[in-house]
């Protein structure tokens, strides 16, 4: 499979899913706007370092920091809660692990490589794809003000 069939497999599942604003490639980037979010932010996939990459980005400080302060407040573990996400949407590997920080692009990222997401590509790796990506959304959407009416 090549990365454009990858990136369109993937952003077919997601306009399926009917929970972002819109899904659009860019080169060796998939974005979907957040849907409902107070600021923007964007949900993505992408290579770096012989890796699939699923990332919430966002330019905006106090939504990141709406997020942290959430995270604080409850106690809730990301890895946890992205654990039960990824249940719900039949995964079955290993829990994957999340980076929080601030890119060189100045975007606030949380991001997570997707398990045996490597090349070369296939439609199991893009299943794989789709649930963490799906995923990631499902458990970022509860979390500080990614959602409008949150408060």
């Amino acid at each position: 499979m090549t990365r454009d069939a990858f990136f369109n497999t993937i952003k077919t599942a997601a306009e399926d899913a009917g929970v972002f604003e819109r899904a659009r490639v860019h080169g060796d980037l998939l974005e979907c706007e957040a849907s409902g979010s107070a600021e923007p932010a964007a949900y993505r996939v992408s290579f770096e370092g012989g890796s699939i990459w699923v990332s919430l980005v966002t330019e905006n400080r106090w939504l990141s920091e709406s997020i942290e302060a959430d995270l604080m407040h409850t106690g809730d573990k990301l890895e946890e809660l992205l654990e039960e996400e990824l249940a719900d949407l039949g995964y079955e590997g290993p829990t994957p692990a999340f980076e929080h920080f601030r890119s060189e692009k100045m975007l606030f990222t949380f991001r997570t490589a997707v398990p045996g997401g490597d090349e070369p590509l296939d439609e199991s790796k893009a299943e794989t794809t789709v649930q963490v990506l799906l995923g990631y959304e499902a458990c970022f959407r509860e979390l500080g003000d990614m959602s409008e009416d949150e408060g």
